[in-house]
C-alpha cells in the first residue's frame, strides 16, 4: 500500500466515525431531521425487498444508518475491504446529506449557508468515496481483465482454427 492510501484512508473515514457517533448520542435529534427522508424511503425499501423486516421508526434507521457507517469507516480506515467499504459509505452518505443538510428549505440566511456549506462538503467526500471504491491500488480493474480474457479466448480461438485446418489438410493429402 502506498504512503497517500495509508494516510488518505484513515482522513477519509474519520468524518464518518465522528458524525456516526453524534448520530447515536442525539439519535432523537437526528430522527426528527430524518423523518422527512425515511417517509419517502421506506415504502421504497418495503417494495423492493417485500420479505425483507425494514425498520420504519426514523430512530431505528438513524442507529442502523450510524452502525453501518461506523463499520465502514473502521474497515476503511485499516485498508480492510477498501473498495466496499467505500460503496458502503457513499451509499450511506446521500440519505444522511438529504435529511440533514436540506438548505433550500432554511429561511436564515445564515443558516441556508450553513447547510449549503455542509452539503456540498458531503458531495465532495462523496467524489472522494467514489474513487476509493475504484481504486485498485494499481491492479488490472475486473474491466480490464473481462477485456484481456475475452482477447485471449479469440486468438487462442483463432490459433485452434488454424491448427485445426492443417490437420484437415493433412488428412485429407494422406486419404488421396
Amino acid at each position: 500500500m502506498t504512503i497517500s492510501r495509508l494516510l488518505a484512508r484513515p482522513m477519509l473515514a474519520s468524518t464518518f466515525v465522528v458524525g456516526a457517533v453524534s448520530a447515536l448520542r442525539n439519535a432523537e435529534a437526528h430522527a426528527k431531521k430524518a423523518a422527512p427522508i425515511t417517509e419517502k424511503l421506506t415504502p421504497l425499501a418495503e417494495r423492493a425487498v417485500p420479505q425483507a423486516p425494514i425498520p420504519s421508526e426514523p430512530v431505528t434507521l438513524v442507529r442502523i444508518n450510524a452502525a453501518v457507517q461506523i463499520g465502514a469507516a473502521l474497515t476503511l480506515a485499516t485498508g480492510r475491504a477498501p473498495r466496499l467499504s467505500a460503496t458502503v459509505l457513499a451509499a450511506s452518505l446521500v440519505p444522511t446529506t438529504a435529511a440533514g443538510h436540506r438548505f433550500w428549505e432554511e429561511e436564515d440566511p445564515a443558516q441556508r449557508t450553513n447547510q449549503k456549506i455542509h452539503f456540498f462538503k458531503n458531495v465532495s467526500m462523496l467524489g472522494g468515496l467514489m474513487l476509493a471504491a475504484v481504486d485498485t491500488e494499481g491492479k488490472p480493474g475486473v474491466a480490464w481483465r473481462a477485456r484481456r480474457a475475452a482477447r485471449d479466448a479469440r486468438r487462442e480461438a483463432r490459433h485452434l482454427a488454424g491448427t485445426a485446418r492443417r490437420e484437415a489438410r493433412l488428412v485429407a493429402a494422406q486419404v488421396s
